[in-house]
């Protein structure tokens, strides 16, 4: 599923809507049995709730870190450096080992946290050919803040499910990351 096929039409863009055909992958699954009756979309089911719950989430999540005038992506790189270390100390490279994210993104990002005093690039100790990017104090105080705001948001975003559900959600999730992302 295209992170685009959700909202669909205009009976799907807003994917907390309810009706009498379920949720919005509901919705969407029956339109394509329809529309395509020779295709099996029963793969959307689980592949559609997780691309629409992943959707949801960041915007939950970027929400939740404005007041802390914090992009989601910047918080993943200042949240690297602090589980890091007092300081931080890696690489642009092993930055992005750890983010994800292209060179041209990392060195955006990364200009733009040092423009606001979140990091600062010195020469490494052992190679003076490189650069390590460390937390600044006032980069450690806010990603300490924000980290705080980051776990009460994901607790809240949390379905309510039972511990034992809970448990069976996680171990599935973790089976099909592993799956895919190794």
């Amino acid at each position: 599923m295209d992170t685009k096929d959700a909202p669909e039409s205009p009976e799907s863009t807003d994917p907390t809507e309810a009706s009498d055909m379920g949720d919005v992958v509901d919705r969407l699954i029956a339109r394509w049995k329809t529309a395509r009756p020779d295709l099996d979309p029963s793969p959307l089911e689980l592949v559609g709730r997780v691309i629409v719950l992943a959707q949801h989430l960041e915007r939950s999540v970027e929400s939740a870190l404005e007041k802390h005038a914090l992009t989601l992506g910047q918080f993943d790189i200042l949240a690297t450096l602090r589980r890091h270390g007092r300081k931080g100390g890696l690489t642009p490279t092993q930055l992005l080992e750890s983010v994800m994210l292209s060179s041209g993104g990392m060195t955006a990002r990364l200009d733009a946290l040092a423009e606001l005093g979140l990091i600062a690039r010195k020469p490494s100790p052992d190679d003076r050919r490189m650069v390590v990017i460390e937390l600044t104090s006032k980069g450690r105080r806010i990603i300490d803040g924000a980290t705080k705001t980051r776990f009460k948001e994901a607790k809240e975003s949390l379905p309510p499910l039972s511990a034992d559900e809970m448990t069976t959600l996680t171990a599935l999730l973790r089976k099909w990351l592993a799956q895919v992302a190794g």
